[in-house]
């Protein structure tokens, strides 16, 4: 094998920063009112430019994207089954369960990777009140079908969209489809608060109660309406996102360079695919992740994991996502819908995809580093 020189450790993912000077003054100012939480001028302030960026008529900040998501599925009080794809990070089953349905796992398109609409159907019986699909690194979901599905069996369809903040269809965001959609604005985000979540609903009155329930379930006039938790954004958290807003387009701009020198040094690899977006969707440029196919290695591990191992040996860190599916995590594996029989193609995404470093950080060096390693993959069989 060539020799290549060990660069620094090449994380898959790194936070945008933010700017030091304004969070600074941000954290002035929360001292000088002691405001911190409940819905302070700070608050405020990041929820009205959501809004106008993401083209929303209303959104709710949470403390994190899980969060959101649980109080979504409350407010439009799901229960029984709730069909969803196992192709996700835990979070998205979780939030089913402790929204206090059971979660049935869906296949997923082999090409899209997002739930497969006519495996959705098959799936539905009386028990099934609602649909969580997700949109996988910027892939938006195929939202007509699963909204016709949903109108035509009674159903809610709440999409996860961690993964495709500023993703839209047709210059239309993801939002717009079903009951609501919570993007994710953890630290490993493109726009991040450090920890949180927004909701965004289409239904107004779903949002108000999701904001209750946020809050203790207290209405107006202070008085609990219902069960409530805390889950509100604080002044912290809304005040590293005001200040990493202004280092956003400056890192979407090195990420989409990154991703056209990525697509032209892999494209020859054999054994290596990219994913790719279709013309009509916007890319959240979240991730970048490519599909490495073909038989396991002689000594056990798949051709991915090959391939993850020899990055590691060179101090390059890409990412398994998702592995394993969570179908097959302890508490779920029971499931009738967990059998690995009923999800071809959802287990083999778990095998074959693989996450790059994709972020401002990467180096041309570091590029080219990865594009040379992956040029090894007939060798790792």
């Amino acid at each position: 094998m060539p020799e290549y020189v060990q660069p620094d450790a090449v994380l898959v993912a790194r936070s945008v920063a933010p700017d030091e000077a304004l969070l600074a003054e941000y954290i002035a100012e929360m001292s000088r009112t002691s405001r911190f939480s409940n819905y302070g001028p700070l608050h405020e302030a990041l929820r009205d430019v959501l809004q106008r960026s993401l083209l929303a008529d209303r959104v709710c900040l949470f403390s994190s994207a899980t969060a959101a998501l649980v109080t979504a599925l409350r407010a439009l009080d799901v229960s029984g089954e709730v069909i969803t794809t196992p192709f996700t990070f835990a979070a998205t089953p979780h939030a089913i369960t402790w929204a206090g349905a059971q979660p049935v796992f869906a296949d997923i398109d082999r090409a899209a990777l997002t739930l497969d609409p006519a495996r959705v159907e098959a799936a539905i019986t009386p028990r099934t009140t609602a649909i969580v699909a997700v949109h996988i690194y910027g892939m938006a979901c195929d939202v007509a079908a699963l909204e016709d599905i949903a109108a035509r069996h009674r159903l809610h369809l709440v999409f996860d969209a961690a993964h495709a903040f500023g993703t839209c269809i047709n210059g239309t965001p993801v939002h717009r489809w079903g009951d609501a959609s919570v993007y994710s604005t953890h630290a490993s985000k493109l726009f991040h608060t450090g920890e949180g979540g927004v909701l965004v609903c289409r239904d107004d009155v779903i949002a108000q109660r999701a904001e209750r329930l946020q809050n203790f379930g207290l209405d107006t006039d202070g008085v609990p309406a219902e069960a409530g938790v805390n889950s509100k954004m604080s002044e912290i958290q809304a005040a590293l996102g005001l200040s990493v807003l202004p280092n956003v387009a400056a890192e979407r701009a090195a990420r989409r360079l990154l991703a056209q020198a990525y697509l032209q040094s892999l494209s020859s690899i054999a054994g290596l695919k990219a994913f790719v977006l279709p013309a009509h969707v916007e890319h959240s440029l979240q991730y970048f992740a490519v599909r490495v196919s073909g038989a396991a290695t002689r000594d056990g591990p798949t051709r991915r994991d090959a391939t993850l191992n020899l990055l590691a040996s060179h101090n390059i860190h890409a990412r398994r996502y998702f592995y394993p599916l969570c179908s097959e995590f302890p508490h779920y594996r029971t499931l009738p819908s967990a059998q690995r029989g009923n999800l071809p193609n959802a287990l083999s995404a778990a095998e074959e995809m693989l996450c790059l470093p994709f972020h401002g950080g990467v180096s041309v060096a570091a590029q080219s580093a990865i594009a040379k390693l992956l040029g090894l993959l007939d060798k790792l069989t």
